[in-house]
């Protein structure tokens, strides 16, 4: 699959000076990241990006990002043959029990997907978001390679240079 459009990120403060660097995802992992290995998750929209962000009770302090993106490989788990060929079961992505998993296992089984699936020579993956209040119309991209040229080009959007100063 390819996506080519805006992207956004709700990202803690802390690392809101380095929207590329996927760091938080990589200390802590993520539902489609093992710890160690940078990701950025990213929604198609700024209200999923949000919810994303904020999945606690109440509204966290967060700095909202935008990107410009072009994104060659993705794969998309919406496509029936894709889950067969790579034998997921569509029920595993939404498995909330991901952390226990992470935490007890040392990886997720959605972490190792994310793992099998960068070395297939996938770059990132478009998912349905599942944070409290969405929708199967809210969806996400997962990021784990990304550069300044294609095949997967990611750019801020800051015309103003707000974030070098």
């Amino acid at each position: 699959m390819h996506y080519k459009g805006k992207l956004y990120q709700a990202l803690n403060p802390l690392y809101a000076r380095e929207p590329f660097s996927g760091r938080g995802a990589e200390l802590y992992g993520g539902r489609f990241n093992p710890k160690g290995m940078p990701a950025l998750y990213t929604s198609l929209t700024i209200m999923t990006a949000l919810r994303e962000a904020n999945q606690a009770e109440s509204l966290q302090l967060t700095t909202l990002v935008a990107y410009d993106a072009d994104c060659e490989r993705l794969f998309d788990p919406r496509d029936a043959h894709l889950l067969e060929k790579y034998q997921i079961a569509p029920q595993s992505l939404s498995n909330t029990t991901w952390r226990d998993e992470m935490n007890l296992r040392g990886e997720a089984l959605t972490q190792q997907l994310a793992r099998d699936l960068k070395n297939a020579g996938f770059h990132d993956l478009v998912v349905r978001s599942f944070a409290p209040g969405t929708t199967d119309a809210d969806l996400n991209i997962v990021l784990w390679t990304w550069g300044t040229s294609l095949p997967n080009r990611l750019s801020v959007i800051d015309d103003e240079r707000r974030l070098s100063r």
